[in-house]
């Protein structure tokens, strides 16, 4: 096995390990404590912090030289190989909690380039997304693709909104100036979701603003490998526009201005 072959496997494996927690505590209802983070919307639960945890133990074990960043404050550590985890341990966590099948585990790892290897695990459908820079996208083994739909007013699209009230509602804008162009907007409440589901075929575009690394670093690799492309948004905060070559420049346009 090639040195990025072992390196996406054992992406796959903290993937589905943490899956696999999230899953249980899901079946058996033990999800007990909930707060808020950066506003009353933005909520980390103990499930999170667990699942994060379970990846990190596991990533250290086998590569300690490697450096961490998960978007659950304080576990974040610098690595001496060049290389770093980028972690999401649960993408939709407010969909996690109210029982809503839409949400995943993301992980990525990086070098000076960006994303290498990433991995989109979906416990609940029995899904992982994989892939690596140079070697394609694939769901459970089989190689996928982006749709090559290039006509905008027949695009599913899709986006999410952030927790803050007023970029919530520079949001609504874009929404409202989108919709009528389109055939129609999803809103799943997990942005790797969106971008591995993109990347599958099931999505034509998606767009964003104000996600964080971890949000993105395994999403966006999948559907650059999938034959798709991402921009980044003009201004802030930062924000990604995901597509195939032949729609990116006309949903690009429609969302940046």
């Amino acid at each position: 096995m090639s040195e990025t072959a072992a390196l996406l496997e054992l992406a796959a494996e903290a993937a589905r390990t943490a899956g696999g927690l999230l899953a249980e505590r899901v079946r058996y209802g033990a999800e007990r404590e909930v707060v808020a983070k950066s506003t009353p919307t933005d909520l980390v639960s103990e499930a999170d912090i667990a699942s994060q945890r379970a990846i990190r133990e596991l990533l250290e074990r086998r590569r300690p030289e490697d450096g961490f960043v998960g978007e659950e404050g304080g576990s974040s550590k610098p690595g001496s190989s060049g290389l770093d985890w980028v972690v999401d341990p649960l993408d939709g966590t407010v969909n996690y909690l109210y029982g809503i099948p839409s949400w995943c585990v993301s992980v990525a790892l990086q070098d000076a380039e960006g994303s290498a290897v990433g991995v989109v695990h979906d416990p609940l459908r029995g899904e992982t997304f994989r892939a690596a820079r140079g070697a394609g996208c694939t769901l459970n083994g089989s190689t996928v693709r982006v749709r090559e739909q290039a006509d905008l007013s027949r695009a599913l699209v899709a986006t999410g909104f952030g927790y803050d009230s007023d970029r919530r509602a520079m949001q609504a804008e874009v929404v409202g100036r989108v919709l009528p162009r389109v055939r129609d907007i999803r809103r799943a409440g997990a942005a790797a979701l969106d971008l591995s589901w993109l990347a599958a075929g099931r999505l034509d575009g998606y767009w964003e603003r104000g996600l964080s690394a971890w949000d993105w670093a395994a999403g966006r690799l999948l559907v650059d490998e999938a034959g798709g492309e991402v921009a980044e948004l003009p201004g802030e905060p930062r924000g990604l526009v995901a597509a195939n070559p032949g729609l990116l420049p006309a949903l690009l346009e429609l969302v940046s201005g």
